[in-house]
């Protein structure tokens, strides 16, 4: 039988699809080139597991195994993860290890994909850079530990390793991945309460495809969106997945209203004793670095327990907001003092919270230490994230350079960047409004999202002019870093 060849492929064309239009087909060697992207991200998740097998069990690790076994559940602690991890319990996998599967399988999916879709377009440089970016120490160390935040930067990776495989060709998702995509971020969603500032820039611009052409607009929605989405998180945990109130959401107002006494002094706090407040004060718990000193009892916890007598339920609320619109500029010192300390802009290089842990939470349910040779490497993540390579600060600079650069994005890699980008500027912001504590934990994705944000972004020709800017800026923000670690003391509250 004869074989005939349509005109296009006789000259050498592509071949015509069904749609008239040429098919385009990518080079052997890009594709061998994303396969080999994901076959080292296979082989790099099956080293995690084996050598921090079976993960770090923390204290709130503990605290949310215990209410696995008991079958009772609070909103302190993420309902949504306590649940699931109650469905591998229930079918006889205990302790921490699958949690740990889950997030360290889901943490290296996202990244294969991104390598591959990467690798895919001829960027191996990018590609291979992804992969050694997962094994960052300070975030990497982080990851290993079952926690919130460890379940969150998965599902929110694996959503954007998935929807890159198809946007940075400028492609639209199929209907079963982009159903897949908003459910690793709903997951994420739930697990921790601000997530929602990471996650809905992040479903309007790789499921909606946004170039984000159109910034007021889309800023406003994307805002209105996840204050609707955060409106929603109580009712979901408490009525649908039936998790008892804790007064979670008492510690902000406390931590905002202590901050305004530490700053405006303590009669802008009537509220609690003028003489608790000093006594407070004397101590060294009114601290921007987190909110727990006035909370612990053997720190200054009076300070709560009169709040709480003082202002119970609403009333707390009603406290807060009218401290606040009395006295606006303290509450604003506050809040910049916080978002330093989270950031690790003009702080020391010791900081509390630092991480990563090496060892699991002393405990009798069974949650097992992983062996003392991870030591070494988290000893590793604590100094890098001691130092100016490590602070949050400079990565919410990259990504602030990668917006300047990348905005309004041009093509599929350029929307994927600007998309990020937001994901981690936004996330990094939320923390000087609502952040209460200042560990390194909390900054994971937002550091992630930066990363990919610039890798994304170099496939893109962005203006030089503009890329000299970003540069100098980032540059900026690392030698304030440099110098506060060399000159400051180390930050420790009474605790």
């Amino acid at each position: 039988m004869t074989m005939h060849r349509s005109r296009s492929q006789a000259f050498g064309g592509s071949p015509i699809g069904r749609s008239g239009r040429a098919v385009q087909r990518r080079p052997i060697g890009t594709r061998r080139k994303a396969l080999s992207a994901l076959v080292v991200a296979v082989l790099l998740a099956g080293i995690t597991l084996a050598f921090f097998w079976p993960g770090v069990a923390s204290y709130d690790s503990v605290v949310q195994y215990q209410q696995v076994l008991r079958g009772e559940y609070d909103d302190w602690h993420p309902p949504a993860m306590a649940r699931l991890w109650a469905l591998f319990h229930g079918l006889g996998w205990r302790g921490q290890a699958p949690m740990f599967v889950l997030q360290v399988l889901l943490y290296w999916s996202g990244l294969a994909l991104f390598a591959g879709a990467l690798a895919r377009r001829g960027q191996s440089i990018a590609a291979l850079v992804v992969l050694l970016f997962g094994i960052w120490p300070p975030v990497l160390g982080w990851q290993v530990a079952v926690l919130k935040d460890g379940q969150m930067a998965g599902a929110i990776l694996a959503a954007v390793g998935l929807a890159s495989w198809w946007r940075l060709d400028d492609r639209r998702l199929p209907f079963w991945a982009a159903a897949l995509v908003l459910v690793l971020l709903g997951y994420a969603t739930l697990v921790r309460f601000n997530a929602a500032f990471a996650t809905v820039p992040l479903a309007f611009g790789v499921l909606g495809g946004w170039r984000w052409d159109r910034p007021r607009f889309q800023l406003v929605l994307v805002l209105a969106a996840t204050a609707a989405v955060i409106g929603v998180l109580t009712p979901i945990n408490q009525r649908l997945l039936h998790a008892a109130p804790s007064g979670v959401e008492r510690s902000l107002p406390l931590f905002d209203l202590a901050g305004i006494a530490h700053h405006a002094g303590p009669q802008a706090v009537p509220q609690v004793p003028a003489r608790l407040w000093r006594r407070a004060e004397a101590r060294g718990c009114l601290t921007s670095i987190l909110w727990d000193p006035i909370g612990d009892e053997k720190a200054c916890g009076y300070i709560v327990d009169t709040l709480q007598r003082a202002a119970p339920g609403n009333k707390l609320r009603s406290a807060w907001i009218e401290a606040i619109a009395i006295h606006p500029l303290a509450y604003a010192e506050h809040r910049i003092a916080h978002w330093n300390s989270e950031m690790r802009l003009w702080m020391p290089a010791t900081m509390p919270g630092t991480g990563p842990l090496a060892r699991s939470e002393p405990n009798t349910l069974g949650l097992a230490p992983p062996d003392k040779r991870i030591t070494g490497f988290q000893k590793l993540g604590y100094t890098l994230a001691s130092s100016a390579a490590g602070a949050p600060i400079l990565w919410f600079a990259v990504a602030l350079g990668v917006l300047f650069c990348s905005w309004p994005a041009r093509d599929g890699a350029g929307g994927l960047a600007v998309t990020l980008a937001l994901s981690a500027i936004l996330t990094e912001l939320a923390f000087g409004v609502v952040g209460v504590a200042s560990d390194y934990r909390y900054h994971v994705w937002g550091m992630l999202a930066a990363g990919l944000a610039l890798l994304a972004a170099s496939g893109t020709r962005p203006p030089p002019h503009r890329v000299l800017v970003a540069v100098l800026g980032v540059v900026a923000v690392a030698a304030v870093v440099i110098v506060a670690r060399w000159t400051l003391p180390p930050a420790l509250p009474p605790l």
